[in-house]
């Protein structure tokens, strides 16, 4: 009887101790951070006041429970005027929308295009803020015009690309006199 109580005993211990053992694995699983929707083939419209103020498609979103959104296969945007006139373009190979800075990142080929002006950007990373209604990067950019061709690193713009910044402009530049 002695003998089958120590052994009782040592069961009851193992037991315990393979519980607390589980106890700890299961608080050191780390929660589920990846999407919790996904969505494909998608234009979003963005209105104000009953006017169209931004369009975008998209082939991929993911949805994350912070809300951040994802675009890992990319995004094309539409801009437009307070008269629903379309001002310009953008497009990334890729973008996140960081939720809690209410701001946007392309990546990849970015492209900015004012249709009105002609002119268009192009970087390997932009920022959005549309709180500010501003972009800006700290990359490479060029600058296509009518008549000329702008570099530069660094770059802070409004956000249909009508008035922009070229912090540290490159190249030669032409300079009309009369303004």
């Amino acid at each position: 009887m002695k003998h089958l109580l120590s052994i009782f005993f040592i069961i009851s211990s193992l037991l315990l101790l393979s519980c607390r053992d589980s106890d700890k694995k299961v608080t050191d699983i780390k929660p589920y951070e990846g999407p919790i929707q996904e969505a494909e083939d998608l234009e979003l419209f963005y209105n104000e006041s009953a006017t169209l103020k931004v369009k975008l498609i998209t082939d991929r979103l993911l949805d994350f429970a912070n809300g951040n959104r994802e675009f890992p296969e990319g995004l094309y945007m539409e801009f437009y005027d307070e008269d629903g006139k379309l001002s310009s373009t953008l497009k990334a190979n890729e973008a996140i929308y960081f939720k809690e800075e209410n701001k946007w990142r392309g990546r990849g080929d970015v492209q900015l295009k004012n249709l009105e002006n002609q002119q268009e950007l192009n970087t390997e990373e932009l920022f959005w803020k549309p709180d500010e209604e501003k972009m800006f990067t700290d990359k490479f950019v060029t600058i296509k015009l009518p008549d000329q061709t702008v570099y530069g690193t660094g770059l802070e713009a409004k956000q249909d690309f009508s008035e922009y910044q070229i912090l540290k402009p490159e190249g030669i530049f032409s300079v009309d006199d009369n303004e």
